[in-house]
């Protein structure tokens, strides 16, 4: 069996120059790309194909080309205009089986009012979110941020009028944007290998996200405690259900607040993509993650994933430290 591993950033060289704006997300994007190779690659009876810094402009096209030959491909790209739906396109265009969720379901995750207002009516506790722009009369602190955007590329926490007239200079002016309430707790994410028959969640983890205002993501830590842990599932769970046709790994990003009882837990959002919490969890699991991905999507049984002891640290180049 082949399967084929597309990542957006190292196939396309965006970002790939140190000094360049995007070079946290290139770095990010081939952490994942190498991580989920390797672990395929160990599959027995499985060869990987991924595609290195493509020299030309139809880069879809080559996409098309490479998953013609393979019988499934994960794609992992940013949901920036449209780039994830895009690249997923392609590879529906071709004889390969996607590793990943229906046009449907990355249509309605990657718009972030679109998601927000679907969870509001299903039920699951989600900020209160617009697309108007944030002014003077706000509630403060709020959130600024891509309504379509990764990596927390212009985002802006807003907790003065200094801040809000450095993010109302700041920010991309071609791009939508989304005005959030801000809600205080500790960031987490809880990924969830989705199938036919149901969803598997994995260890949830904590995330650290940078104190200047911009919320970018720092890295993360895995395992959470066990009562935290379970809030952070039981939410987590109740944030996908409600999306029709998710596959593959699917990450939920969660605020989880100091109620014991779960109260002030909030869902933010979905990647409805690989995300870089796998750079973690694949140290701290005595399975095979990406195996037991496949396995999933394919609709086939699988036993509860099991856990090495101990604690790590993760970071987004792909560093890990036990902790």
């Amino acid at each position: 069996m082949r399967v084929f591993v597309y990542e957006y950033m190292t196939a396309t060289g965006v970002g790939r120059e140190p000094g360049s704006p995007d070079h946290g997300m290139y770095r990010e994007g081939r952490t994942m790309r190498d991580a989920v190779a390797e672990d395929f690659a160990r599959v027995p009876g499985v060869t990987v194909e991924i595609l290195d810094r493509f020299e030309g402009d139809d880069h879809e096209h080559e996409i098309r080309r490479v998953a013609a030959r393979c019988e499934w491909a994960l794609v992992i790209a940013p949901e920036t205009a449209g780039r994830l739906d895009r690249d997923c396109w392609a590879v529906r265009q071709s004889a390969s089986a996607l590793l990943g969720s229906a046009i449907t379901a990355v249509a309605l995750t990657t718009d972030k009012l679109a998601l927000a207002e679907h969870w509001h009516a299903h039920g699951v506790r989600t900020p209160a979110t617009t697309d108007r722009a944030p002014t003077l009369c706000e509630a403060l602190p709020v959130v600024w941020k891509l309504r379509d955007g990764a990596g927390s590329a212009d985002t802006f926490l807003i907790r003065d009028r200094f801040e809000l007239a450095t993010a109302l200079a700041a920010r991309a002016p071609e791009h939508a944007m989304i005005l959030q309430e801000f809600v205080p707790g500790r960031a987490a994410s809880v990924a969830f290998l989705c199938g036919p028959h149901g969803y598997v969640p994995l260890q949830p983890t904590f995330q650290t996200l940078s104190a200047d205002g911009r919320l970018k993501y720092e890295g993360g830590e895995v395992p959470i405690p066990g009562d935290i842990a379970a809030r952070a599932v039981k939410l987590g769970r109740a944030a996908v259900e409600c999306v029709p046709e998710l596959l593959g790994y699917v990450g939920v990003d969660l605020v989880l607040g100091d109620a014991p009882d779960g109260s002030r837990d909030y869902a933010i959002e979905v990647n409805p993509r690989l995300t870089t919490s796998y750079i973690g969890l694949r140290e701290l699991a005595d399975f095979n993650v990406a195996e037991m991905m496949l396995r999933v999507a394919r609709g086939e049984e699988v036993d509860a994933p099991r856990w090495k002891p101990g604690r790590m640290r993760f970071g987004p180049d792909g560093s890990v430290l036990s902790l």
